[in-house]
């Protein structure tokens, strides 16, 4: 629950819903859960292909983006 509220709450509320996900097939983006918040706001997911390292790259680059973004917002809303 608490990750999907931070989601919420300092994604989407800040940046809008995404059109669009690619992300490696890690479980966590796999889920029941996010992929239906992802059909229920209309966010199209897509998967890298396995063992295609250029794809694989671009989507850790992006993610290792997206958890400084994280971070930071977490720390932000502790101060």
């Amino acid at each position: 629950m608490n990750t999907a509220l931070l989601f919420w709450n300092n994604i989407i509320s800040t940046c809008g819903v995404p059109k669009i996900i690619i992300s490696d097939r890690d479980p966590k983006f796999t889920s029941q859960f996010w992929t239906s918040l992802y059909d229920m706001l209309g966010t199209k997911l897509s998967f890298s292909t396995a063992y295609h390292p250029r794809t694989d790259g671009l989507a850790e680059r992006i993610i290792l983006t997206m958890e400084d973004i994280l971070r930071r917002l977490c720390a932000y809303g502790m101060e």
